[in-house]
């Protein structure tokens, strides 16, 4: 004997069923984790760069003091803080640590967006030690280098005895450095094509200007290719990873 329904039941029941929310359904949630997961990727780019990130935090130190400084003041703030001739032959160690630590011009986001996209991929890939070798080396030997020629310029009557007290800070020559080394991140054949543009773009400035900048500019690139020793097995390749003894069971 067939069991007794009411009229429209089953109807009911499947309308009920098509029209009763999910809990948790809708735009929200998904919004929700898309923006942690965005958030993580960040944190741990960050945290594994500690070195560029701290380094990009201390240029935005100096360059709100920096731009609370009358325009006198700065010149000669800095100009004390450079690592020119003068100042290379008075405290060599100390300028050539404070003039990392300011940005001429006082533009710090642009360097924000360059440290992201090259001081810290090299940190990720080369580790904090050997990325701050090469960003070290560069820095030091492209800043002795330039100045030795400029002050064979100056002794020679190429130019003049003011460029002696020359202001020179900033950070470009271990960017230019880090941006060099990244050449081995690269692989080929489109790694030869990154290490030409690098040499194109520093080598026309100092081709066709020809300041002791630009020269302090290419030598950093030339730095930078040759720390290739620091890129072999660096920490953060997949080689690197695939070496690691097995831990034991």
């Amino acid at each position: 004997m067939p069991r007794n329904h009411r009229p429209g039941h089953g109807r009911a029941d499947a309308t009920d069923t098509r029209t009763t929310a999910t809990p948790g359904a809708g735009p929200g949630p998904a919004r929700t984790t898309v923006a942690r997961t965005a958030l993580t990727a960040v944190r741990r780019w960050i945290t594994g760069a500690p070195g560029t990130y701290l380094w990009l935090a201390v240029l935005f130190v100096t360059t709100v003091v920096m731009h609370r400084m009358s325009p006198d003041f700065e010149e000669d703030f800095l100009r004390q803080r450079s690592t020119n001739i003068h100042e290379l032959s008075q405290n060599p160690v100390r300028v050539l640590v404070s003039s990392a630590l300011w940005i001429d011009g006082g533009r710090w986001l642009p360097y924000a967006v360059l440290f992201t996209v090259f001081h810290a991929t090299a940190e990720h890939w080369l580790g904090t030690l050997r990325w701050l070798g090469v960003a070290a080396a560069a820095h030091i030997l492209a800043t002795l280098v330039s100045e030795g020629v400029l002050a064979w310029a100056i002794r020679h009557g190429h130019a003049p005895q003011s460029a002696l007290n020359t202001l020179d800070v900033g950070v470009s020559y271990a960017l230019a450095g880090v941006i060099a080394v990244l050449t081995y991140r690269v692989r080929p054949p489109w790694r030869h094509v990154y290490a030409f543009a690098v040499l194109v773009f520093y080598g026309i400035p100092l081709v066709t200007g020809r300041t002791f900048t630009d020269l302090g500019h290419f030598t950093a690139v030339l730095i930078g290719l040759a720390c290739y020793p620091l890129t072999r097995n660096p920490p953060g390749s997949r080689t690197a990873h695939k070496t690691k003894a097995p831990v034991a069971q």
